[in-house]
């Protein structure tokens, strides 16, 4: 396939997938084994990440209202009912820090060895089925809008964030989704927590393999690091169309998926992810990927 339509191809798979419950990873994975490509050859590599800052530039602009008017009101909250460690800011960052350090610990050791197409298809399987049960289950909501969550509950949904590092497949955002409606959050209240503990998540871990990427030392060499890259103007051409196509296509998933989401439930992504997951067995099986 051809460089640029293999960019744009992934570009929207990872516009897609990155902040719908459907893992992102697995996504990539799939499309690497279905066109045969090597997205952990150097350039591949690096370009996967370069989608991933894309996608996650799309969350401050489509947020940007909403991230001054939380700063404007630090530390006290819009009613006057906040403090420092629970205003939605802090909230995030809290959840941030429970989630980052046990994460980081346990991808350095196991979570290189997780990134098959039977782990993906398995964590696609259980946790549709699991999120599927939470949503029906879970349908009393004691918390109706992000300025009302409490530390326990963001420390909760902070720790469930810990499987999606460590199982590829299992979807960062179908694990804070369900953590959160589990302790009562509303279905968009536990959605726009759930993008805004992505943005430092997101932007941390992609900065961090973009730093091993550029700068690797010897450990990161052995962990699977690259050389800094001499990328010509094609490979610069093949970048840009993938950051501004995931970007573009990130933003219009998450105005249209916050709507979604107030009207309806993630029933319908929970079957997708039990069809998908069944299916890539199913392949697996075969010996078809």
């Amino acid at each position: 396939m051809n460089d640029f339509l293999l960019s744009i191809l992934l570009g929207i798979v990872e516009g897609l997938t990155e902040f719908l419950p459907v893992s992102s990873t697995g996504h990539l994975r799939i499309v690497e084994a279905l066109c045969h490509l090597n997205l952990h050859d150097s350039f591949w590599k690096m370009y996967t990440i370069v989608i991933q800052l894309g996608a996650i530039l799309a969350l401050p602009v489509y947020f940007w209202n909403r991230i001054l008017k939380f700063l404007s009101t630090f530390p006290n909250g819009e009613r006057g009912d906040r403090n420092i460690l629970t205003h939605p800011l802090s909230l995030t960052m809290v959840a941030f820090v429970v989630t980052a350090l046990p994460a980081w610990a346990l991808t350095k050791v196991i979570g290189k060895n997780l990134e098959s197409l039977w782990v993906i298809s398995l964590a696609l399987l259980i946790g549709g089925i699991v999120m599927w049960i939470v949503d029906a289950i879970f349908t009393r909501v004691r918390v109706a809008h992000m300025e009302e969550m409490s530390l326990p509950q963001a420390i909760w949904i902070g720790a469930c964030q810990i499987l999606s590092a460590v199982f590829p497949g299992t979807s960062r955002s179908m694990s804070t989704i369900a953590a959160g409606q589990i302790v009562g959050l509303s279905r968009p209240a536990a959605l726009e927590f759930s993008f805004f503990l992505s943005m430092p998540t997101m932007a941390v871990a992609t900065l961090y393999d973009l730093y091993k990427t550029l700068k690797p030392s010897r450990d990161t060499i052995s962990e699977g690091g690259i050389a800094p890259l001499a990328v010509d103007a094609h490979g610069w051409i093949v970048l840009a169309i993938g950051f501004v196509v995931s970007f573009v296509v990130a933003l219009v998933v998450v105005a249209w998926f916050m709507r979604w989401v107030r009207a309806r439930g993630f029933a319908p992504f929970a079957i997708y992810r039990i069809v998908l997951g069944i299916v890539l067995i199913v392949l697996l099986m075969r010996g078809s990927i």
